[in-house]
């Protein structure tokens, strides 16, 4: 029989060594269904290949229809990929939040930009945060049945009226019912607020707080940050930056809490991301109270995290006399970019570096967001265009840049040699004049990238997990 296209998935590679290969499934095959069973999406296809013994029905290019009896391992993979890795359409969001990064975006940028998802599976997938907006009872007992966890959850606030009225969202108010069930069927949740100064802070958040405490401790962890406000908000609802005084108040009320929680649950809980903490110009938490770092990527620990990897690895390195062999390579000079949010971090750092290696020059430059406003301050939000402009001046002034620009990694797309506004690598080299090389987010990557000419270099030919620039800060 005719099988219907929306339920076809398209297998794009085949690993060398799989039970796939050893099947003779090749690219190009269609898998139309596992145990009988038509296929959702990759969740249902993780799910069904798990047990000992499957029947796995593909169709051929040419239309023959094979059933497949495979006997294996439990848990053993196929090896297959699919043309779409979701093996369905993203979902996208149906909510208008009034603080939306999205809404903010100027016009002009490329497509994908200005899509905005709120789909589980990408939750669990790569550790999006979700509203539960366009979830239905169905997803949160498919999510239940197949023990997928944990699921991240963008709550901003748990009144009803409020967060319909943040969301734009007349249903928001009511799907926080799904929180009570997640919790009753013991699925771990992390938890996000993103505040609003004079919307869901003060009170409101104190509120929240409290509430979302009573799911501990299936619910590990709760992020609060500051929304991020860039320069085209005209048409959009009225928001403020928070004052030094008020993420005093914001940080106040979260560590009065985490002293409580982490003695009746052995988890600090709720967490205040590290823009509180420069906005109101103190120093990060001790390690101990981040949990393990839950929600480093929600900027949460980040810095805490850097500052700790680049202790150990220096005084490592010290020890290993890898200083003393820098300083012998003679004089050199060279520039780190970053946002403003890292910048007094790195400066402090390169400035120890220079201490270590006699010869050594390292200019630090915060490169402000002429793009999108200066109130955003992360490097992940960081266009080409800045970057290039802003250092140029430098050499046009004077400035003796080097021969090398050290970037973050997270300022370019994933494992591309792409900028947010589509400026390449390239065209900053050329501009500038120098080479330029990413650097991953660990302290050890931060000293051999700058005394090693060539360890950047090296390490963008290899596989990372690149740690995504929180949106809203």
């Amino acid at each position: 029989m005719k099988k219907e296209k929306k339920n076809r998935h398209v297998i794009r590679e085949v690993a060398p060594g799989s039970i796939g290969e050893e099947m003779e499934i090749e690219a190009g095959d269609v898998l139309l269904s596992i145990n009988g069973q038509e296929i959702q999406d990759v969740f249902d296809y993780r799910y069904l290949i798990k047990s000992e013994y499957i029947e796995v029905l593909v169709e051929k290019p040419d239309g023959e229809e094979w059933l497949l009896e495979i006997d294996k391992d439990f848990d053993e993979d196929l090896g297959l990929e699919f043309e779409n890795g979701l093996m369905s359409e993203y979902r996208s969001c149906s909510n208008k939040c009034i603080f939306c990064f999205i809404d903010q975006m100027p016009p002009g940028m490329r497509d994908t930009l200005y899509f905005k998802d709120d789909d589980s599976r990408l939750s669990f997938l790569q550790g999006n945060y979700i509203t539960l907006t366009n979830m239905k009872e169905t997803d949160i007992q498919r999510i239940i049945h197949m023990h997928l966890a944990p699921i991240n959850i963008s709550v901003q606030t748990t009144n009803p009226e409020l967060r319909c009225k943040m969301l734009n969202n007349r249903f928001a108010g009511e799907k926080l019912k799904f929180l009570d069930t997640l919790y009753e069927n013991h699925i771990e949740m992390n938890g996000q607020i993103v505040v609003c100064r004079g919307v869901n802070d003060g009170k409101e958040l104190e509120r929240s707080i409290e509430d979302l405490s009573r799911y501990l401790p299936f619910m590990r962890s709760v992020s609060v940050v500051p929304a991020g406000l860039t320069r085209f908000r005209e048409g959009l609802y009225p928001l403020e930056l928070f004052s030094r005084e008020e993420a005093l108040d914001v940080i106040r009320m979260v560590e009065s809490r985490q002293k409580e929680f982490y003695e009746r649950y052995g988890l600090h809980f709720i967490h205040a991301s590290d823009e509180w903490y420069i906005t109101a110009g103190l120093d990060f938490p001790e390690e101990e109270r981040y949990d393990g770092y839950i929600q480093l990527e929600n900027g949460v620990g980040m810095m805490r995290l850097f500052i700790r990897e680049f202790g150990e690895a220096y005084e490592n390195l010290l020890q290993e006399g890898f200083f003393q062999k820098a300083a012998q390579k003679g004089p050199q000079t060279l520039t780190i970019a970053t946002g403003k949010l890292a910048y007094s971090t790195v400066k402090d750092f390169a400035g120890r570096l220079m201490e270590a290696v006699p010869g050594l020059t390292v200019h630090v430059y915060a490169i402000r967001n002429d793009f999108f406003g200066e109130t955003i301050t992360v490097s992940g939000l960081i266009t080409g265009r800045d970057l290039i402009t802003q250092l140029k001046a430098r050499q046009e002034q004077g400035t003796d840049l080097g021969d090398r620009l050290l970037i973050p990694s997270n300022m370019l797309r994933s494992g591309e040699q792409v900028f947010l506004d589509d400026a390449t690598v390239a065209d900053a080299e050329k501009a500038l004049n120098l080479k330029v090389a990413a650097v991953e987010p660990g302290g050890e990557d931060f000293i051999r990238a700058v005394l090693e000419t060539d360890y950047a270099m090296e390490r963008e030919n290899e596989n990372f997990v690149y740690i995504k620039a929180y949106e809203n800060t």
